[in-house]
Parts: C-alpha cells; sequence; structure tokens
C-alpha cells in the first residue's frame, strides 16, 4: 500500500521524539514492501533513504510558524499529488489540515503526542492553538492515535473520543563501541547521563543544578539542542563545574553508545506521552532516574527511580551508594521492561494493521 507521513521535520531524524518515531516506523514499512513517502524540511541530496520516499517542500523558520506552514504546504502537495491510501499526520498542532486529504477519498489518522499546549516555550496564542487543535483533533481525523494510556484517557474524558493507543518504540541492547565517549572525553560507566531538546518543560536546568550539588568524580553529559530556546540554554551552560559536558545534539551511532555505557540516564521531561529519549535509555539497559509524572511513571512500569524537583539531588546519591548488584538489577529490569511493551516491531505491527485498515476502506 501507499502511505504518506506528514508533520514531522523530515528523516533521517536529527531533532526529536517525533523524527525518530517517522523514520523507524517508514523504514520498517518500506521493508515490509509499502511505498511510504516522509515529507521533510531539511532538504539534502538524498531522493529516498532506506527505501523510503523523501518529499522536501518550504516552510518558515519561525518558532511559531514552523510546523504549520510546513504541513500546510505538504498537504497541498499531498493533495495534488497522486493519491495515497492512508495518511499519517503528527503533532495535534497540525489537526486543521487533516479534512483535505479526505475530500479526495484518502483516510487519515493523527498521532496527537501529549499535551502540547502545556510548554512553557509557548505563549498565550500558541497554547490556544493547541487547545483548539485538541478538539479539532477529535473529529477532523479518521483516527486519533495516542501513544500512553494517560493521554488517552485525557481524550476520552474530556473530549468523549476514543483513540487507538500505540506507544513509541526503542531499540534493546547495548552496543559494543564507543567512540563518541572518547570524542567527548567520558569513560564507560562514569557518567550521568540527560538527552532532550533544552527547553525548559525539560529542565536540563535542574538536572545540571542537582548534580553539581553532589560529591562524585562522575561526569554529567547533557545532550540536546533547539532551535528556539537560545536564552535557557544560556542559563543551562552557564557553569563553571568541569564535569559537566554539553556538547549540544548528537544522533545515530553516538547517541546510541552514550546511552549504552553511561552510570545512568536522567529523564526530566514533564509534558508529552510516551518519551523516545526515555525507553531508547532503558532499552540500552541504562539504570534510568525519571521525573514523577504519570506518563513517564507509565513508560517507566517499576524499572526505573522516580524523583521529584526537590529530591533529584537524593536520588542520584542513592544509585551513587547502591552495590553493583543493586544497579545491574535496575538495568535488567528495564531492558525487559522495554522488551515486553516497547519493540519497534511491535509498534510497526500496529501501525501497519491501522494503516492497511484505513487503506482498505477509503473511498
Amino acid at each position: 500500500m501507499k502511505f504518506a507521513i506528514l508533520g514531522t521535520r523530515g528523516i533521517p531524524a536529527r531533532y526529536g521524539g517525533f523524527e525518530t518515531f517517522a523514520e523507524q516506523l517508514s523504514v520498517r514499512l518500506a521493508a515490509r514492501s509499502h511505498i511510504v513517502t516522509v515529507y521533510c524540511r531539511e532538504r539534502d541530496s538524498r531522493g529516498t533513504y532506506r527505501g523510503v520516499r523523501l518529499r522536501y517542500l518550504p516552510t518558515i523558520r519561525h518558532k511559531y510558524l514552523d510546523t504549520i506552514v510546513h504541513t500546510f504546504f505538504s498537504t497541498l502537495d499531498l493533495a495534488l499529488a497522486p493519491k495515497q491510501n492512508a495518511v499519517l499526520y503528527c503533532n495535534a498542532a497540525n489537526a486543521i489540515f487533516t479534512w483535505i486529504p479526505r475530500l479526495r477519498g484518502m483516510r487519515v489518522a493523527l498521532n496527537v503526542d501529549g499535551l502540547e499546549r502545556n510548554r512553557k516555550k509557548w505563549n498565550a496564542a500558541a497554547k490556544a492553538w493547541y487547545h483548539l487543535s485538541e478538539w479539532l483533533a477529535t473529529w477532523l481525523p479518521d483516527v486519533v492515535v495516542t501513544d500512553a494510556h494517560r493521554i488517552a484517557e485525557y481524550y476520552r474524558e474530556r473530549y468523549g473520543r476514543a483513540s487507538e493507543m500505540i506507544p513509541y518504540g526503542a531499540e534493546v541492547g547495548a552496543v559494543e563501541t564507543a567512540a563518541a565517549l572518547e570524542r567527548l572525553g567520558l569513560e564507560r560507566r562514569r557518567y550521568f547521563l540527560y538527552v532532550s531538546r533544552m527547553e525548559p518543560e525539560n529542565n536540563a536546568l535542574l538536572v545540571r543544578e542537582a548534580f553539581e550539588k553532589t560529591s562524585t568524580d562522575f561526569k554529567l553529559a547533557l545532550i540536546g539542542d533547539a532551535p528556539y530556546a537560545v536564552e535557557y540554554i544560556a542559563r543551562v551552560r552557564n557553569t563553571r563545574d568541569p564535569r559537566v559536558v554539553m556538547p549540544g545534539a548528537i544522533y545515530g551511532r553516538g547517541y546510541h553508545e552514550l546511552g549504552s555505557h553511561c552510570f545512568a540516564y536522567v529523564h526530566a521531561t514533564e509534558v508529552g506521552g510516551t518519551h523516545p529519549a526515555l525507553i531508547e535509555a532503558m532499552g540500552r539497559g541504562a539504570l534510568t532516574l525519571y521525573l514523577d509524572t504519570p506518563e513517564n511513571a507509565e513508560v517507566a512500569g517499576g524499572a526505573g527511580l522516580a524523583f521529584t524537583h526537590a529530591n533529584l539531588e537524593g536520588v542520584i546519591q542513592r544509585v551513587l551508594s547502591m552495590t553493583e548488584e543493586e544497579r545491574e538489577q535496575w538495568r535488567r529490569r528495564a531492558v525487559e521492561r522495554v522488551r515486553e511493551r516497547y519493540s519497534w516491531e511491535a509498534v510497526t505491527d500496529a501501525y501497519e494493521k491501522l494503516l492497511t485498515s484505513l487503506g482498505c476502506g477509503a473511498g
């Protein structure tokens, strides 16, 4: 069948969770003989990537316009191009466009992600747009997709709309190489790892300040960047602690290496559904500390240690004082949790079933 994925920055993934999702899903669907097109913002010389067709369209590089402008152009292109069997939109902010492919008889699913209007980076107008988009998401697309039970409950209780609950996925097992560690001056099992977009609700500053209060010769690797958070990133980088390493965003093999060999992974994101970085770290076998939100607790499922804004320093000290046997037990639990619930193949199975059913019902 022919499927299209819209609403992300495109693939290969160089930004965040939706891009990782789009890459992992599209490549696997293509490997199963489907014809998959991913709409992209970042142009390069490739027309295809690992069997996936790449379609590049312009946007406006602006914090509040980037996503919706690109999705608008992508939707117009989709409406004029040969008909797809089913279309997957990402991000609730794009709900307003999902009726357009339906006019041509294409069936549409929308992955709404988390409650984006709660992010601190948005102004009042953007928060209002996301609030409106939540409502639009409940009736403009054919199917709403949520990635966490808590988000599914929210849409059911607030809007009376059922959704398809399909989580994100992760690979299982550590990689053996460690070239990224060597470049950053890190040693295996002797650094804490944080990975996320450096935006206020992801709490990189909280993690750095809590770590700096601990007495250890381990390092802290803060991995990530953000295109519209210059002021916040400057605050995060404002440290003289030589133990803190901040190289910016790292993708691909280097990212996998960092997750495979860290002493512990600290996940501090407080807005959203299932966060890819959390399950990816768990799948690599990282001892996982997570900010105690319902969504993060749902993912961890007892395979990680929870912390609050007030007690992160104490939880860091706790894992430092554990025996190695205790730490290995937590690492094994994390891997098993991902293997049982979050494998990419299982996620692809669910999306393939959903998109195929939509495609078979298309007019």
